[in-house]
């Protein structure tokens, strides 16, 4: 049989172990010269024109971000409920409350029109995620936030170097939040970078991330260790070299896919948009789960389920809003399987992939 087609693959070379041996060699190992030179290569490096602040997890600069911002017990912030749980999470940590919206079709990221009919008087602000790599509608979400005074927190985990009209995710909002897991577009092994837009957010993130000092032994703050070590920044800074070419593969990739598959629904893409598909997803209306076990039974490629359990059903927020309150973000969760768009993507694999998908599609699996 044909060798396994993983539906992820992180990219590690010589040159990030090369890093991590001279950070080694320095003897300076935790947050250091590394980690500052990364948030600045960052933040230049995706045009963002603003901070960046790196810590030790996407899901730490998530909640530190909303804590910086203000973000309390009693507040809410409408999330979407087709994601992954740390964004929900992130929420719940500050004592705020996730209040969620159903997502559009064409892009499973949070409609505006959901989140304006899910605003009240708690309300403080809006986290839409730029979810698979594609940009939420950012130009109505903004305009919402300064019609109703709300502050917007950008979950772009997934969408290193998307932009919509011209603007990088990550440069629109209060703070964003990107995630350096090793599946992400780029990694620094693990880790996250939070770029933002305010300075006295920024001088919080700081805070909170070093055990609420700036000055030894002067704590301003009840603080947190969220550091990012410089092993992990050497790592991060040598991905920043090439996550360009590496988002220049998947574009391709998916183009290949998106011409060739026949049988389900592939992902369209916004005029103004660049899509930089952390993850390629279909819709597979019919037995989407049956689809994938065929794939890697008789094909050996696998695939991925993201997300089948909305956040709103998870135990911890389970009972707050009916399914249908949210029908867009059910059938996404029942039809959406997304099928392997990584740079490490040989031609033959593409062409696997597609009659794959194409015979088994067409055969009704």
């Amino acid at each position: 049989m044909n060798e396994f087609i993983p539906p992820a693959k992180p990219l590690i070379g010589d040159e990030e172990r090369a890093a991590v041996d001279r950070v080694l060699r320095s003897g300076m190992l935790a947050q250091g010269p590394e980690v500052k030179a990364f948030e600045e290569e960052f933040s230049a490096h995706f045009n963002l024109g603003r901070a960046c602040v790196a810590v030790n997890s996407g899901t730490s600069g998530q909640h530190l971000g909303l804590l910086s911002s203000g973000v309390k017990a009693g507040d809410e912030v409408i999330v979407p409920s087709f994601t992954f749980a740390a964004t929900c999470n992130s929420v719940a940590l500050t004592g705020a409350k996730p209040v969620f919206a159903d997502i559009d079709a064409d892009d499973f990221c949070i409609s505006p029109a959901a989140i304006e009919a899910a605003i009240t008087d708690k309300t403080v602000g809006i986290m839409p995620v730029h979810l698979y790599g594609h940009p939420a509608k950012m130009d109505q979400i903004m305009a919402l936030a300064d019609k109703h005074d709300l502050q917007v927190y950008e979950d772009a985990a997934q969408a290193h170097g998307a932009s919509l009209g011209g603007t990088p995710v990550g440069a629109f909002g209060t703070f964003a939040m990107f995630s350096l897991y090793p599946t992400k577009n780029m990694t620094s092994g693990e880790g996250g970078m939070v770029s933002i837009a305010d300075a006295e957010i920024e001088r919080l993130m700081r805070l909170y991330r070093n055990q609420g000092m700036e000055k030894q032994y002067h704590n301003e703050v009840v603080g947190f260790n969220t550091r990012m070590t410089d092993i992990h920044a050497a790592i991060g800074r040598e991905q920043l070299k090439k996550v360009d070419a590496w988002t220049k593969a998947r574009q391709d990739n998916a183009a290949f896919l998106s011409a060739n598959l026949e049988g389900v629904t592939t992902p369209p893409v916004a005029e103004g948009a660049v899509h930089v598909y952390h993850q390629y997803t279909v819709r597979v209306p019919e037995d989407r789960d049956g689809l994938a076990a065929a794939l890697k039974e008789q094909f050996n490629v696998g695939s991925g389920m993201f997300y089948p359990v909305p956040n709103h059903q998870l135990k911890p927020f389970a009972g707050g809003t009916n399914d249908a309150d949210l029908p867009e973000t059910m059938k996404a969760a029942a039809e959406c399987l997304s099928l392997p768009v990584h740079p490490s993507l040989s031609q033959a694999d593409l062409e696997r992939i597609v009659e794959g998908v194409n015979t088994l599609a067409k055969a009704g699996a």
